[in-house]
């Protein structure tokens, strides 16, 4: 009796890593030691800069500087994506089916998990500033970090993989919607919070 199993080759397979001693996660972890000494040393050596920085009296220079980091982080996030769905396009296009199935668990979720946590946040009497965001937040299922697990863990092709991808998929329109189902009901709520 022939047991038909699933290969590295088909993209909806859960690959195993390699069971060699330096397999793929132990090449990440090793690599991702290195990167977060690398990063304690620079640290170390701009916490110098960042404190000039912040000691200006007018925080301008740090504005300043933040100002023009923002752009090269969104180009970041849009190559990430961009680059994301291209490597699965073609089971994307290949398994709609499969990618509705995965999304619809997802959506319930979602709204399900925000829905929760807004009608609380407006039963508990919080500002809308707080409850907003609070509820974002728990909604969000960091899908980012899902997808760095999976691919050094995985690889590209696999369908875990493909899973972190659907979530982002589903997560990015659903997450604007809420963002605009919270701004049209942010006369529910009381005014802002005081801060401290």
């Amino acid at each position: 009796m022939a047991i038909a199993m699933k290969t590295a080759a088909d993209p909806m397979s859960f690959a195993r890593p390699d069971s060699s001693w330096y397999s793929l996660p132990t090449r990440s972890t090793v690599a991702s030691m290195a990167l977060l000494a690398m990063s304690a040393h620079m640290r170390r050596s701009r916490g110098r800069a960042s404190r000039s920085l912040a000691s200006s009296p007018d925080l301008s220079r740090l504005t300043g500087l933040l100002n023009s980091l923002k752009p090269l982080s969104m180009l970041g996030l849009l190559a990430t994506v961009v680059l994301l769905f291209g490597f699965q396009a073609e089971t994307i296009l290949a398994e709609p089916v499969a990618i509705v199935l995965s999304a619809i668990p997802l959506l319930i979720q979602t709204y399900g998990i925000f829905a929760i946590a807004y009608g609380a946040a407006k039963y508990l009497r919080l500002p809308h500033n707080i409850a907003a965001p609070a509820c974002m937040i728990g909604t969000s299922n960091f899908f980012e970090l899902a997808v760095a697990v999976a691919i050094s863990l995985f690889g590209l092709q696999s369908g875990a993989a493909l899973a972190t991808v659907v979530g982002v998929l589903v997560e990015v329109p659903v997450m604007l919607s809420l963002v605009a189902i919270a701004n049209r009901t942010r006369h529910w709520f009381p005014g802002t919070a005081q801060a401290e």
